[in-house]
């Protein structure tokens, strides 16, 4: 009680000292650098809930002197700070109301404002990424799925960068069931990578773009698979996809070129093997495919072989 009374009068000290009197300027940057130092020895006595309400001082003292950089790292630590004791109550399990994540949250948005405001795009979406990750580690997929397009969205201008949010979008959506808006979420993928993707000699995307297209192909049939659209509801492009993998257009050669053929031709007898219903074979190519598939799409086709196996009988 003696640690917490003087932690309180400490930072009461330095807030007094802020405060504008008579012919005397505060000095806003010791104000800083003191806030700063008692978050860092409030971080060391594992009270970092407390540490964070510092670090919220130390931007405000930083946004008074116009120094955004050192405003946006100071939101960035408390933001942490605050994620930091919601861990650990978690851990705890301790019941609560959720104050330490929305604590984190403001403070992570306004790190983000703050970017913006100073036209630091990548730094902005860098964030929104952190925030988003925070956000489905302690199970709140749904809400991190926003700040992933919102990376994406601040992440257009590069490429790369924006297939890499949108992924994370992608699988947040998988997790949380959301099975249509996946694909149309790939589906822009593969559109981004058509467009901005290049091709090599061979015609096929280059570089990475090559392994974003493979992966979202993938993933894209396995999705319609599971989903079974009826033909009139199929949208052209996912029925274009699905043409690929007809028995007649593998007659003369494969039609793609950014896959290996044998998980070409394996992906194909999915296809052929779900439009048949035939369960068995399902299940000897799942045992094919297993090491080829990553976790995300193996949990896919486990769920399309549960579905086959008993059918929900629910039409899209």
């Amino acid at each position: 009680m003696d640690k917490d009374a003087d932690v309180l009068g400490k930072y009461r000290h330095i807030s007094d000292k802020l405060k504008k009197r008579f012919l005397k300027k505060p000095n806003v940057s010791e104000g800083s650098e003191q806030f700063a130092s008692l978050a860092k020895i409030l971080k060391q006595q594992e009270s970092p809930q407390y540490a964070g309400f510092c670090c919220l001082a130390q931007a405000r003292c930083e946004h008074s002197l116009s120094n955004p950089a050192g405003e946006a790292q100071a939101l960035v630590n408390a933001a942490r700070n605050f994620l930091e004791a919601d861990i650990a109550l978690r851990d705890l399990k301790c019941p609560n109301f959720d104050e330490h994540i929305s604590a984190a949250v403001n403070c992570y948005s306004h790190a983000i404002r703050v970017h913006l405001e100073n036209k630091q795009t990548a730094l902005a979406a860098a964030l929104s990424i952190e925030l988003g990750n925070a956000l489905r580690d302690i199970g709140k997929t749904s809400e991190a799925i926003v700040h992933y397009q919102k990376a994406a969205d601040l992440q257009i201008i590069s490429p790369l960068d924006c297939l890499d949010s949108m992924q994370y979008a992608a699988s947040g959506k998988i997790e949380t069931k959301d099975y249509d808006g996946a694909l149309n979420t790939l589906t822009e993928m593969v559109q981004i990578i058509h467009d901005k993707g290049g091709v090599t000699d061979g015609g096929k995307p280059m570089g990475a773009f090559c392994d974003f297209l493979a992966r979202a192909e993938i993933t894209r049939v396995l999705l319609l698979m599971l989903l079974q659209p009826t033909p009139q509801r199929i949208r052209p492009e996912h029925a274009q996809t699905l043409e690929k993998y007809a028995w007649e257009s593998t007659e003369n050669n494969t039609p793609v070129n950014y896959m290996s053929e044998d998980l070409f031709l394996l992906l194909q007898s999915v296809v052929m093997a779900c439009q048949v219903k035939d369960f068995e074979s399902l299940k000897a190519l799942q045992v094919e495919l297993w090491p080829m598939l990553q976790t995300e799409q193996n949990q896919l086709l486990h769920l399309v072989i549960q579905e086959l196996e008993h059918p929900s009988g629910e039409g899209l």
